[in-house]
C-alpha cells in the first residue's frame, strides 16, 4: 500500500497569497515601470524614487488589492487545474500528457484571469496612484473600497476593463506556471537523479517562472496600459497600435523587474502548495 497526499482546491488560492506578501514590492515597481510613457527610470532608480518620495510603506501600496485578486484569480485558475488533472489522473493510467496540461492550463488561466480582473485593475490603480499629482488620485481606502468605487462611480462594464487582456495574460501565465512546472517536475522526478522534495520543487517552479515570464510580458504590458488608462484608448486593438509605435521592444517593458518578481513569485508559490499540500493535502491510500 502507498499513500500519497493530493490537493484541496483552495490550496492554490493560499499559497499565491503567501507569495504575493513576499514578492509585492516587485509588483509594484513592475507597475511604474509599464505606466512611464518614456523610459526615464530603471528598476533599482525607480525603487529609490518610491522610497525617497513616500516611505518604505509604499512598496506595500495596494497590497489588499494585491491579496484579493489572489483569491479570486489564482483561486479559480488553480482549482479548475488541480481538481481536473487529479480527476483525469485517477481515471488514466499514469501522468496527463503535455498538450493537455496546457490546454487545462489555457482553460483555468482564461477563467481565473476573467474572475479576477475587477481586483486585478483595483490592484493596478492602488500601485499606481502615488505616480500621480495629489489632485488626480483615485485614494482608495483598500481593494473593497477601490471596487466599490469603480462600481459606483464608473458603472460595472469599467469593472471588467481589460478583461479579455487579462484572460488572455492569465492563459498564459497558467500554461507557463502550472502546465511547465509539472512537465519540469515529470523530467526531473523521471531522472531518477532527485525525489520528491523541496529541490526538486525549487528547480521545478524555477523553469516554470521562465517561461510564464517569457509568455505572458507583452500581455501584460497591454493589459496594464489599459487598466490604467483614463479613456485615452478606445480598445484592445488600439492600446497594441500605441504600443506598437514605440518599436517592439516596448511589448517587453518591464521584462526584468517582471521576470524578478514573477520568478520568486512562482517558485514561493509551488514551495507553498506542496507543504500544505504535503501537511494538510487529502490522504490517498492506494
Amino acid at each position: 500500500m502507498t499513500e500519497k497526499r493530493m490537493s484541496r482546491w483552495y490550496f492554490g488560492g493560499l499559497a499565491s497569497c503567501g507569495a504575493a506578501c513576499c514578492t509585492h514590492p516587485l509588483d509594484l515597481i513592475k507597475v511604474h515601470l509599464q505606466t512611464q510613457q518614456e523610459v526615464k527610470k530603471r528598476m533599482m532608480g525607480m525603487a529609490i524614487h518610491v522610497v525617497k518620495n513616500d516611505g518604505v510603506l509604499a512598496l506595500y501600496s495596494g497590497l489588499s488589492a494585491s491579496l484579493c485578486r489572489q483569491m479570486s484569480y489564482s483561486l479559480t485558475r488553480f482549482a479548475i487545474y488541480e481538481t481536473v488533472r487529479d480527476m483525469m489522473g485517477s481515471t488514466n493510467q499514469g501522468p496527463m500528457p503535455f498538450y493537455q496540461k496546457v490546454l487545462l492550463g489555457v482553460f483555468g488561466g482564461f477563467t481565473g484571469g476573467f474572475v479576477g480582473t475587477p481586483a486585478d485593475m483595483v490592484n493596478v490603480r492602488m500601485q499606481n496612484d502615488m505616480k500621480l499629482p495629489p489632485e488626480l488620485r483615485r485614494n482608495y481606502k483598500h481593494a473593497i473600497d477601490g471596487l466599490f468605487r469603480v462600481f459606483r462611480e464608473e458603472g460595472v462594464r469599467r469593472l471588467f476593463s481589460g478583461a479579455s487582456m487579462a484572460s488572455s495574460r492569465g492563459a498564459m501565465v497558467t500554461v507557463g506556471q502550472l502546465a511547465c512546472y509539472d512537465q519540469a517536475k515529470q523530467l526531473v522526478l523521471g531522472t531518477g537523479m532527485m525525489g520528491d522534495n523541496i529541490l526538486t520543487h525549487f528547480l521545478s517552479s524555477f523553469i516554470a517562472g521562465g517561461c510564464a515570464t517569457f509568455l505572458c510580458q507583452p500581455l501584460d504590458v497591454l493589459k496594464t496600459r489599459l487598466m490604467n488608462s483614463k479613456g485615452e484608448y478606445t480598445g484592445v486593438t488600439h492600446c497594441l497600435r500605441e504600443t506598437a509605435k514605440l518599436g517592439p521592444l516596448a511589448f517587453y517593458k518591464g521584462l526584468v523587474p517582471a521576470g524578478i518578481r514573477l520568478i520568486p513569485h512562482t517558485v514561493l508559490t509551488f514551495i507553498f502548495l506542496e507543504q500544505l499540500k504535503k501537511y494538510f493535502g487529502i490522504r490517498i491510500v492506494s
